[in-house]
């Protein structure tokens, strides 16, 4: 498949997304209800569904949920003008907030109900710069290990003819939600 071919594919994949989340409940936190006794993939599901809320940072930072599966979670983002450093190239927080959401929520699709998890660690490698001239990058998140108290994941920030921007690893805390009160 050429690389035009596949951004095509990228792009009608994200229209279709994009479409489903603005047909649902919009950015915002899930309310309790929503998500009692559902585990860690349904939730994601939901999100992917457009049934459930999506985090506000992904319209804020012009990136989407493309696809999860159990220990794996793929982002696809638009780099932009506005989020370009001094240099003219994408800000390093952008490359790592795209992969941190990657990689969270590859974990978060292991969770049982009642269980969550919090990042205790994140390492981000930019092998190579992003302009606005890269249309989208994939954030594409596997976990590793997801044990009672650690988890940890893997992530490639790629475009669409495989070129490789970024990889990252984290180590997050699994946890007992507290019950509500």
């Amino acid at each position: 498949m050429t690389q035009t071919n596949e951004l095509e594919r990228w792009l009608a994949e994200e229209a279709r997304i994009l479409e489903r989340l603005d047909a649902g409940p919009g950015p915002g936190v899930a309310r309790p209800e929503q998500i009692a006794g559902k585990t860690g993939l349904e939730i994601m599901q939901g999100i992917v569904d457009g049934t459930l809320p999506y985090a506000e940072i992904a319209r804020t930072l012009d990136f989407t949920v493309i696809e999860v599966a159990p220990g794996r979670a793929v982002f696809q983002g638009m780099p932009l003008q506005r989020h370009l450093n001094p240099l003219g190239t994408v800000h390093g927080g952008w490359f790592a907030t795209l992969l941190d959401s990657a990689l969270g929520c590859a974990v978060h699709t292991l969770m049982p109900p009642g269980r969550a998890y919090t990042t205790a660690e994140l390492g981000v490698n930019m092998v190579k710069a992003i302009t606005p001239k890269v249309q989208r990058v994939r954030a594409i998140g596997t976990v590793i290990h997801c044990g009672r108290q650690l988890a940890t994941a893997e992530a490639r920030l790629v475009g669409p003819d495989g070129m490789l921007y970024a990889h990252a690893t984290t180590t997050c805390l699994v946890f007992e939600v507290p019950a509500a009160r």
